[in-house]
């Protein structure tokens, strides 16, 4: 690989580029799908190109292909550099990337089990058997369930002297339920919404997930939806559990902290945030429990590696600190960006720059974005909360362009009465401004109930691009929140 990542720096900067990267993926994805007992979808799919990403007259260029040869990598890197001196012609400020960063070093996921040695037989019966649990229960009517395993590797090298090669593997499970009766639907998933659950691990996360000891619970929770009342309309209490608090967090977090968003860069598809730059470590997003942190390192994360598509090492960020906003998810051009305004911003980039294949530019993406653990175990949060309603396991979801108002949906809650359990009720939401929200966040759960969850759908850009993000989150309390219908 080195011959290669040598020729397009060495060719790109003859033909003028100040600065050249080059990412050499392979990329091996497996997915399993039955329904109802059926094997629906069995793919194992090999992608493989490279992307040559430069800078010509202050300006950015970008040329991709599939074809990994000598002369196809010295007519990307030329196509690249022409790109960015056309680019140049409109340019109103010349690209500055901040200081250098310069790695000689590999990464490789911490693996047990390597998921792609397991047989075809042993993950076909996995579900065969989740699915026949989830079917057992009367009044399901349909039984889906899933397996993913990716495995890539990368070269990254650039003109400022980095080379560094990484290998990616993640693993990722789910399972969902629907009942049906007198023309009402319910489903319930599981581990999280939208039947699947991923991390950056091997086999042992699907062992550790346990689906067919899941499958039934689905399956009489979804039956039990069907009879349950209505979810009540009112300003009240809830908790919120941690898949549902890991999308909120996503949702209401993540996002409004893309620099690029925030600069207008990423406006189109993906909208812009509150979060403006006045606001950089001077603004109370929630109350003082309330701390975020952005990292690369995590164990299991979907957001975990080693560099981001930058070269940049992982590495944690404090995002919001006792309540306050003191972080962005940075790239290295963003992060002199923003420096420019904000002396006392970092030089440089926390390492959040990637791309959904060679064949696309690196944006700005959420690394592991992750609601600290507090200091309650989820019995006495609940004991200690007199009327209000346990929500669990995303269902839908909506929020505005600038991440502030929101309106979320979750598959099964509990009222709350006297500091017990109640009855199950059905098609929970809820719905608030982002930092009032935060503000009224009084209570979370330990470090025991803490888990990162896997977010694998994240879209961005255009052309689209999907990412894989983590977000570590235990239940929380929030007070005063509006439930139901507004009135």
């Amino acid at each position: 690989m080195r011959e290669l990542t040598d020729r397009a720096l060495n060719l790109a900067q003859v033909q003028g580029a100040t600065y050249t990267d080059i990412r050499i993926i392979n990329r091996q994805t497996q997915n399993i799908n039955v329904k109802n007992g059926i094997v629906q979808g069995l793919s194992l799919d090999t992608n493989q190109g490279f992307g040559v990403r430069v800078i010509a007259d202050g300006a950015w260029g970008f040329a991709s292909s599939n074809t990994l040869t000598p002369a196809e990598v010295d007519r990307v890197a030329a196509l690249a550099v022409t790109i960015a001196k056309a680019s140049a012609l409109a340019n109103q400020e010349a690209v500055n990337i901040g200081p250098p960063e310069v790695h000689e070093d590999t990464y490789k996921t911490p693996v047990k089990i390597n998921p792609f040695s397991v047989s075809l037989n042993d993950k076909v019966s996995l579900l065969l058997d989740a699915d026949k649990e989830t079917r057992s229960v009367p009044g399901v009517m349909v039984a889906t369930s899933s397996l993913t395993f990716i495995r890539e590797n990368q070269t990254f090298a650039s003109s400022e002297g980095s080379y560094i090669e990484q290998e990616i593997t993640e693993s990722g499970l789910g399972l969902t339920a629907t009942a049906v009766a007198e023309g009402e639907m319910q489903k319930r998933s599981y581990p999280n919404s939208f039947g699947r659950h991923q991390g950056t691990a091997g086999w042992e996360f699907i062992e550790e997930w346990d689906l067919v000891g899941n499958a039934q619970r689905m399956g009489e929770e979804a039956v039990a939806l069907l009879s349950a009342p209505q979810c009540p309309s009112g300003e009240t209490t809830i908790i919120l559990d941690g898949p549902q608090l890991a999308l909120q967090v996503h949702e209401s977090c993540g996002h409004p902290i893309e620099l690029d968003r925030v600069f207008g860069t990423e406006a189109a598809y993906a909208g812009t945030s509150f979060l403006t730059p006045e606001k950089y470590r001077s603004f109370r997003y929630g109350s003082d429990i309330v701390n975020i942190t952005a990292d690369a390192v995590t164990p299991t994360g979907l957001g975990t590696f080693g560099y981001d598509d930058e070269g940049v090492p992982a590495q944690t960020t404090d995002i919001v600190k006792n309540g306050m906003f003191v972080g962005y998810l940075t790239s290295r051009e963003t992060a002199s960006q923003l420096r420019r305004t904000h002396p006392q911003a970092p030089a440089r980039s926390n390492g959040s720059m990637r791309a959904d294949g060679w064949n696309r530019i690196p944006l700005i993406r959420m690394t592991n974005v992750s609601l600290q653990a507090g200091e309650w175990t989820l019995d006495d949060l609940i004991a200690d909360t007199d009327d209000g309603i346990y929500m669990i396991t995303n269902k839908s979801w909506s929020i505005d362009d600038k991440r502030l108002n929101f309106q979320f949906g979750t598959e099964l809650a509990y009222e709350i009465k006297n500091g017990k359990l109640g009855q199950m009720l059905k098609n929970a939401t809820y719905t608030d401004i982002t930092p009032k929200f935060w503000g009224n966040c009084d209570a979370i759960c330990n470090a025991e109930h803490w888990h990162v969850w896997g977010t694998p759908n994240c879209g961005k850009g255009q052309p689209g691009q999907v990412a894989h993000t983590g977000h570590g989150a235990a239940p929380a309390r929030f007070r005063n929140v509006q439930v139901g219908m507004m009135g």
